[in-house]
């Protein structure tokens, strides 16, 4: 019998010593590809054969000739599937100095259903928060094949052995005439001509710009000098306008930036998708590889697929129509060429529009397709038939795993999990078939039955982690309805049951293991709370940090796992769609390099709180009751798949963030949440001179937690250009920090920090060489950029500032690793704040300029440069991190401020862990708080705040932020620009 711990269980226990036949685990070696020292994170000359695999560092990608379909969730194919996959990792892991990578291929053919004679398309327009389950779904009687895998679900193209429709086009064909406005004539192109069509052999050579005298153009001189302007010169010649960073200082604008505005026609602006669900690095897409590498900037998308949305036009339709040759979605950028037939803005094929399509839904009108809310809406989600289904759509399944040894009783999480579990049961998204279940470990592993009927929950304890085995198949995963007042005793009794043990072991591995077992019929999520390195069975680990190197100059190292057993369990994992989640609260070094890999290739999100403790770290405490209510309220969806498709002649061909490729362009994700984004890398492999404009689809293939098979479809239209002016006219900097800073994580594993940090430092120096060499006039002293990078500089040194990428600078490893995480997952606005807080005053705050929001007035100050020179002793300033605020209020401050704002009659009375702003019915308060209302309103999670007062120890937090300052083992903004003007003159 095996004891819970020394005050004897409060549940009866059944003890099981061992079982026959239980699989395990054994680590794969993997290997690192190696990099030339400092060479650039994106290669400027002609892409590499199309042989190279697509996929992203150490993610694992047969060919699709080699996957083996997982079928209804059953694994029989599944586990070999998995082995051919760890097979090509070394074939998979990218060159990190290339943009050149493979075609897309497209999986599995999918067949269209014959289309219905009968109108019976509805939409509604559906909250974000909505899962789908009032909505009724149209029955369909398909005719098509039952498909065997995920790739060919969400659809490749047709099989080869169709025979050719006369309706292909040749791509040349102007867009344009029935019904829909296409676009305006001056975004036409003629065919190429120009001296881009082929790669530059030379491609740093001088071109033949004209010499200017004067030291800056005139604007138009300048627009001649780039090759002409097209489209919208105003905005253009702003975003051009040179600038001497080395003697402009003031360059933050008064507000946080927006994205640019792609430039497009006025009709085409107003359907296009949101920068906060798609980006691109250049809203103006260049024509060709040669233009994209004379520019010397990357190109590629960030993506936020599955956010929260106010608004989201929900389409439940018998026929879902698409390309039938690319399987692109119909969407507002395709063209009508009259009522019958449509082009396709992706592979230009001409298609038929369906009966069905041409009832409008929404007017109740027919014979205007061009009216849908298909092609009016570039975000929307239709209610799929069971043609995009393997299998009935899944329940949502819960599955909380849980560290109880001595450690995670000393750290006190398990009381605050417990309480927020109990509040927010009933908030689980989910239906009537959600079901949940509990396992705990310290040496052993514990599961609760929890069947309806019983008195109490029992324990069953499994001892021999060696040869783990599912001690009962029916009553440990059950459903939360008839099981909730078991599930309500188990966590009031949980945190008691376990707060005498002294056992000092964790068994994760094994109990993963069982938690992967216990899932494997269903799918869904697993929630795992660790506290400690993992010390026995399957899976346990060594310390590898040193604590002597954390402030080193010569690199971090052991970024990458020590083992592959977390890795190959979560593509075991995948392949059954189980998403596995981390919360790792450790005070002492947990190897979250190792850990982490259950999350990142089972499209999970990984959560630390660094030093956690429940009385000694008030902070994280409340930063993990947040998280924690959010992440068990916020919006799921399961077993989903993602494909992104572009226009012909561009290819995706490196892919960053939480999944698994499933095929060259396929990503799994077996669960998605609603605050992880994905980025990927693009070339321009065939000239563009034919289009004049780009798309970019991603559509997201999912199950809602109320049991509905949806597709979330979002398209980006951007204008293609023959210009290098145009190209950097459309430079969205903020896009290609984040895309830049997922790429260096991915060389600092595959070859080392400082060569990421030299590849950054050089992305910069190659931007100014390049613009120096294109507009060849600029030859005075200074670094010259043009406007729209103004600020690439600073959010580069910003990024080399961080706890992810910085040297010199003392940062433990797991605190590295976590930032690493993040910088490959987090939304961009997210992540800007994080890379480069926003800076305000708070104490002299006015009506000017103000916000006026449902009779709320909303003070907006102005963006302060992140300096220690722009703070002053008389003021109070807010600082945004994005996850945490910060109010520092110096010595001399206002009184009237601190009284009216913080409620304490003097500087000296503000207590020192001050953590929340109290309501006050002063004007002063009820601004500063409209204020941070509005900032908390524009994220997922709730950020913390702290009251900081003017001292050393609460300086030190405060001004490691200030980026354009030397901090420790870094250099100033000014002495960076220095370093780089010397590069650049070279």
């Amino acid at each position: 019998m095996a004891a819970s711990g020394p005050g004897g269980p409060l549940y009866p226990i059944v003890s099981y010593p061992s079982a026959p036949g239980s699989s395990q685990y054994g680590t794969l070696s993997s290997s690192q590809s190696t990099t030339q020292m400092g060479a650039p994170l994106h290669q400027y000359g002609a892409e590499p054969p199309a042989s190279s695999a697509s996929g992203h560092s150490g993610y694992g990608m047969a060919p699709p000739s080699q996957v083996a379909p997982t079928v209804n969730g059953q694994g029989s194919t599944a586990q070999n599937a998995v082995h051919s996959h760890y097979s090509q990792t070394n074939q998979a892991s990218l060159s990190y100095n290339s943009y050149g990578g493979v075609t897309q291929s497209s999986g599995g053919a999918e067949a269209d259903r014959p289309p219905s004679g009968t109108p019976s398309a509805s939409v509604h327009s559906s909250p974000g928060h909505h899962q789908g389950g009032d909505t009724s779904s149209s029955s369909t009687g398909s005719a098509s094949p039952v498909p065997n895998s995920y790739d060919s679900l969400e659809g490749g193209s047709y099989p080869e052995s169709m025979p050719p429709s006369s309706n292909v086009t040749n791509q040349g064909q102007p867009y344009g005439s029935y019904g829909y406005h296409g676009m305006q004539s001056g975004y036409r192109q003629g065919p190429a001509s120009h001296t881009d069509a082929s790669p530059s052999h030379d491609l740093y050579g001088q071109p033949n710009y004209q010499q200017y005298s004067q030291p800056f153009p005139s604007l138009s001189e300048l627009s001649a000098a780039l090759g002409g302007l097209s489209g919208v010169p105003e905005l253009e010649v702003e975003a051009l306008r040179p600038i001497n960073l080395l003697q402009e200082r003031n360059l933050l604008p008064p507000r946080p930036l927006e994205a640019p505005e792609p430039n497009l026609s006025p009709d085409l602006k107003k359907v296009n998708c949101s920068p906060q669900t798609f980006r691109c690095t250049l809203t103006s897409i260049p024509q060709t590889q040669a233009l994209l590498n004379k520019a010397r900037l990357p190109l590629g998308l960030l993506l936020h697929p599955f956010r929260d949305l106010q608004q989201l036009p929900v389409i439940t339709s018998n026929t879902i129509v698409r390309c039938r040759s690319c399987r692109t979605y119909i969407n507002p950028f395709v063209t009508f060429l009259d009522q019958r037939r449509w082009k396709c803005n992706l592979c230009y094929r001409v298609n038929d529009v369906p009966d069905e399509f041409m009832y409008n839904p929404v007017t109740r009108s027919y014979g205007e397709p061009h009216k849908r809310p298909e092609v009016q809406n570039s975000t929307v989600e239709f209610i799929a038939s069971s043609d995009y289904m393997l299998r009935p759509p899944q329940p949502a399944v819960y599955l909380f795993v849980l560290d109880v040894s001595h450690n995670a009783v000393e750290a006190g999480y398990l009381k605050y999990f417990c309480e927020s579990l109990l509040e927010n049961l009933d908030k689980l998204p989910g239906d009537s078939r959600t079901r949940v279940g509990f396992l705990t470990f310290d040496s052993t592993i514990h599961f609760y039955n929890l069947q309806e009927g019983l008195s109490q929950p029992q324990m069953l304890v499994v001892s021999d982690i060696d040869d783990v085995f599912i001690p009962s198949h029916d009553s440990l995963m059950v459903n939360l309805k008839e099981s909730n007042e078991l599930v309500k005793d188990l966590l009031k009794s949980l945190p008691a049951l376990f707060s005498q043990s002294r056992e000092t072991h964790s068994a994760l591995g094994p109990a993963l293991q069982a938690a992967f077992k216990l899932m494997s019929p269903t799918g869904g999520r697993i929630a795992v709370f660790q506290t400690q390195l993992p010390t026995l069975g399957a899976g346990k680990l060594q310390s590898r940090e040193d604590p002597n190197q954390r402030s080193s100059s010569k690199g971090a190292h052991h970024l990458g796992p020590a083992t592959d057993f977390y890795k190959k369990l979560a593509l075991d994992c995948s392949g059954q769609q189980i998403g596995v989640d981390l919360f790792l609260l450790s005070s002492q070094y947990a190897d979250l390099a190792s850990l982490a890999c259950i999350s990142r290739y089972s499209a999970g999100s990984v959560f630390y709180y660094p030093s956690f403790h429940y009385i000694h770290n008030p902070a994280q405490l409340e930063k993990f009751q947040r998280d924690l209510e959010r992440y068990l309220t916020r919006k799921i969806g399961f077993e989903a798949v993602m494909r992104i498709r572009c226009t012909k002649g561009l290819s995706i061909h490196t892919f960053h963030g939480n999944f698994f490729v499933r095929s060259t362009d396929l990503l799994s994700l077996a669960n998605v949440n609603p605050d992880s984004a994905f980025a990927v890398q693009m070339s321009v492999e065939d000239s563009l001179a034919d289009s004049s404009l780009a798309c970019f689809q991603a559509a997201l293939l999912y199950t809602s937690s109320k049991g509905k098979r949806r597709i979330r479809v979002h398209t980006l239209c951007l204008p293609v250009v023959s210009q290098l002016s145009d190209v950097y006219a459309g430079a969205d900097v903020q896009a290609i920090t984040c895309l830049l800073a997922n790429m260096a994580i991915d060389r600092s594993i595959s070859s080392s920090l400082s060569d990421a940090r030299d590849a950054l430092v050089n992305a910069v120096v190659d931007l100014g060489s390049a613009y120096k060499s294109n507009v060849s006039n600029l030859q005075q002293s200074g670094l010259v950029l043009p406007a729209a990078m103004r600020l690439f500089p600073l959010y580069i040194l910003a990024l080399l500032k961080q706890k992810a990428l910085r040297m010199g600078t003392s940062t433990r490893l797991d605190e590295r690793v976590f930032a690493m995480c993040e910088f490959k997952t987090q939304p961009l606005q997210q992540l800007m704040r994080m890379v480069h807080p926003d800076l305000y005053r708070l104490d002299n705050i006015s009506d000017q300029g103000a916000l006026h929001l449902n009779d709320t007035i909303v003070p907006q100050p102005h963006l302060l440069h992140l300096s220690a020179e722009r703070l002053s002793r008389d003021g109070a300033f807010l600082m945004d991190c994005g996850n945490v605020f910060y109010l520092w209020i110096g010595k001399c401050c206002n009184e009237m401020f601190i009284r009216d704002v913080l409620g304490c009659p003097n500087y000296a009375s503000i207590p020192p862990n001050m953590s929340h702003i109290p309501e006050l019915e002063t004007p002063l308060s009820e601004r500063v708080r409209a204020f941070l209302d509005w900032l908390h309103d524009n994220r997922a999670f709730s950020s913390t705040i702290h009251v900081v007062k003017d001292d050393a120890s609460a300086k030190a937090t405060l001004f490691q932020h200030l980026v354009e300052d030397r901090s420790e083992g870094a250099s100033s903004y000014h002495e960076f620009l220095q370093h780089i003007q010397q590069q650049v003159s070279k």
